[in-house]
């Protein structure tokens, strides 16, 4: 895989996101990691971590995306709606895949947590921070209704007052105002420290017994897997719908030019 490296030792697996951004493809090799993961007996906790030196992802890489998928955010007739549908569903999936894992999985974030960041670490069943942390739901500043689990699953982490602030504003939150929210249960000094305390926990979570670790997981998804299930059709079927827009074709050209946009909710 070329997004995500996996390594194994003494029953805890680390994902580690290569790059800065979300192409296109680690969608794709998200869910295969997950099935990976989920393959081997032997993994009990799994640790999820950015690779790059200063931020943890700051979400799809909007540049890739558009050049791969344009025609799909551009209208179009009702195969393009269907194709874009079919589109939104595949990347909820991998995300499904994580947060539906028979392991327990943790976060580990440093710098920056943009977009479908949040979409990633919502999906984790434990989120741990750096103190120059950076969390925020980008979407809503680019003219997109976040669509791959961050409306979902947020609320049920930080409560709705909390979630519709920080999803209707897009406004970005430090480590401490993440710990405050409940976003994050955990904020260190520095990567190091943060690495250390991601791996102890995901040692302590292996060192259990792994059949019923499993069934603690199963048994807290199941309170709200129907509920994310049937906000991630409706959001996907909105998305296919509605997405296109005069204000998404501003929010792309004022993201290339570097300049604040200009929306007039057309």
């Amino acid at each position: 895989m070329e997004t995500i490296a996996i390594e194994r030792d003494a029953g805890v697996a680390t994902l580690t996101l290569t790059g800065k951004t979300m192409p296109p493809r680690f969608f794709d090799e998200l869910g295969d990691a997950c099935r990976d993961v989920a393959a081997d007996p032997e993994i009990r906790a799994v640790v999820i971590r950015g690779g790059h030196e200063r931020h943890f992802t700051v979400g799809l890489d909007l540049k890739l995306a558009f050049a791969e998928h344009g025609a799909l955010f551009r209208g179009g007739l009702a195969a393009q709606r269907t194709q874009l549908l079919a589109l939104i569903e595949r990347y909820q999936a991998s995300f499904t895949a994580l947060a539906e894992l028979r392991v327990p999985t943790i976060a580990a974030v440093h710098g920056l947590c943009l977009g479908g960041g949040i979409d990633l670490i919502t999906a984790c069943d434990i989120r741990y921070c750096t103190a120059d942390a950076g969390f925020a739901v980008q979407e809503t500043k680019i003219a997109i209704v976040a669509d791959l689990g961050t409306l979902q699953r947020l609320p049920a982490i930080v409560g709705q007052g909390h979630a519709r602030e920080l999803i209707l504003t897009g406004r970005k939150i430090d480590g401490a105002r993440a710990e405050a929210v409940q976003l994050v249960s955990r904020v260190a000094k520095d990567k190091a420290a943060l690495w250390n305390d991601a791996m102890a926990t995901a040692r302590e979570i292996a060192a259990n017994p792994p059949l019923t670790v499993e069934g603690a997981k199963r048994v807290l998804n199941q309170a709200v897997r129907r509920d994310v299930a049937s906000g991630l059709d409706y959001v996907a079927a909105w998305n296919s719908a509605f997405l296109a827009s005069e204000d998404l074709g501003e929010a792309v050209s004022a993201f290339v030019a570097k300049r604040p946009p200009k929306f007039k909710g057309r």
